[in-house]
């Protein structure tokens, strides 16, 4: 699913969860994508928090600087705090209509 998201848009895991048949599983998305070897054929950088941030962590080992500026290359503004703006990037995949996930999608 995640392979799915164009460049320039954005999901969360709760999203990708929902998406994929997991309803409430977003901590087990994040596990999984954190866990890609890099570099990925995965657009992993492309999917973040509900709150519109990146998940920034030690445990990361850096890839949160490296998901802001793979970001920051598609065009997506992401400031120094990993905040973004996900409204306007939310990806709806075809066939997906508003409100069809827990997280508020744009209408």
């Amino acid at each position: 699913m995640v392979a799915q998201i164009p460049a320039g848009q954005l999901a969360t895991y709760g999203q990708i969860a929902e998406l994929i048949g997991a309803y409430g599983c977003a901590r087990q998305v994040g596990w999984a994508l954190r866990r890609l070897a890099l570099p990925s054929e995965v657009p992993w950088h492309r999917v973040v928090n509900a709150q519109g941030r990146i998940s920034m962590s030690l445990s990361r080992e850096g890839s949160d600087w490296m998901q802001r500026e793979l970001l920051l290359a598609e065009g997506i503004p992401v400031d120094e705090q990993g905040r973004l703006p996900l409204a306007r990037y939310r990806w709806i995949p075809p066939g997906a209509s508003c409100g069809a996930t827990s997280d508020p999608l744009p209408c």
